[in-house]
């Protein structure tokens, strides 16, 4: 659930991954499996992306209506 949120956010936003990944300075390879759900960002992570996007954690989560 996270993975797509990400990259709909991400493409929405006409950024690459390389660039999301520097803005919140992590590596490139990292965000690309956040986005594929192969790895889940921990909460300080989450945090992060969800300020860099302008969303809530819970809208990453897929708790919000």
């Amino acid at each position: 659930m996270i993975g797509m949120k990400l990259k709909e956010l991400r493409e929405l936003s006409g950024f690459t991954r390389k660039y999301v990944a520097d803005q919140i300075k992590i590596d490139q390879t990292t965000y690309g499996k956040y986005e594929l759900n192969k790895r889940e960002p921990d909460s300080e992570t989450l945090k992060t992306l969800a300020d860099f996007f302008g969303v809530s954690v819970d809208y990453l989560l897929g708790r919000e209506i």
